[in-house]
């Protein structure tokens, strides 16, 4: 199995870090590519275990970090850098995905003999669940989706009333991880590059123009994302599989740090089930 680092320009002056993990020989081979949620990154977690799972099955993983997600290249774990995180927007995450399709469908890409650039899968957890159903709404190169408890709506998620005019006053707003301990800051700008493409970053029309295999995995306890946006999105895409974990938390059972080398067990199913899907429609 090998596993390889690459460093990519994005369009907006920030690098993305990537890595992909595969078994070589020498055989075209399907890839996913795998967007992290809202103050997450690439390696959190057990991610790791999902990407060599994936490659043990015959399926090249490639995760990556958002260009805006805080992270740096000299530290990409949790967040050095929040005023790259407060400047993150929806459409910078939108590009950066399209970077990384272009660079795994070039010619030129290190592995592009053990890739099948016509079986791009695209899968998220959380708020990268919500950002790639409008990718693969928008890219025909985007084969396949699957959506980790991902999230159904942006705008709800934006604040309202009085807390809104605070925002407007200020021009930034503060969340505190609580992991991290961190004020993580969203400037103004945020709210208004997303009114400014409210209508490319509705998830919802973008569902709905699916025409491609669609997976949707979601807990049924899931305390940050609840069922019900998994269950709008099958109705406004009813081709859509909705794959309920019973009991099922955000992360599958996951944190961060992940000290074991096996995965939680619905963590292990959720994958499993998730290579069995695109096998079967690729």
């Amino acid at each position: 199995m090998t596993k390889e680092e690459f460093i990519l320009d994005g369009k907006h002056h920030r690098p993305i870090l990537a890595d992909i993990t595969l078994t070589e020989d020498n055989s075209k081979k399907p890839i996913i590519l795998f967007a992290h949620g809202y103050k997450g990154f690439k390696d959190w977690g057990a991610w790791h275990l999902v990407a060599s799972t994936f490659a043990k099955a015959g399926i090249a993983f490639l995760k990556f970090n958002f260009s805006h997600n805080g992270g740096t290249v000299e530290q990409p774990i949790d967040f050095p850098d929040l005023d790259a995180f407060g400047k993150n927007n929806y459409v910078k995450e939108l590009d950066d995905i399209q970077t990384i399709i272009d660079f795994v469908s070039s010619a030129d890409f290190k592995f592009a003999s053990e890739i099948d650039p016509e079986q791009i899968a695209i899968m998220g957890h959380s708020r990268g669940g919500g950002i790639i159903t409008i990718s693969a709404a928008e890219d025909s190169r985007i084969k396949q989706l699957i959506s980790w408890a991902g999230v159904s709506d942006f705008e709800s998620r934006f604040p309202t009333g009085f807390k809104k005019l605070v925002w407007r006053m200020r021009g930034v707003g503060y969340v505190v991880n609580s992991r991290t301990k961190q004020k993580m800051p969203h400037y103004y700008e945020f709210y208004k590059n997303f009114m400014a493409n409210r209508e490319r970053l509705n998830i919802k029309r973008a569902t709905q123009k699916l025409k491609i295999p669609h997976l949707l995995v979601h807990g049924t306890t899931d305390p940050t994302v609840p069922l019900w946006e998994a269950e709008n999105m099958q109705k406004w895409n009813p081709n859509a599989e909705l794959l309920k974990v019973p009991n099922g938390d955000h992360n599958f059972g996951a944190k961060h740090p992940w000290e074991s080398n096996t995965m939680p067990e619905d963590l292990t199913n959720v994958t499993e089930r998730t290579i069995q899907f695109i096998k079967k429609n690729f």
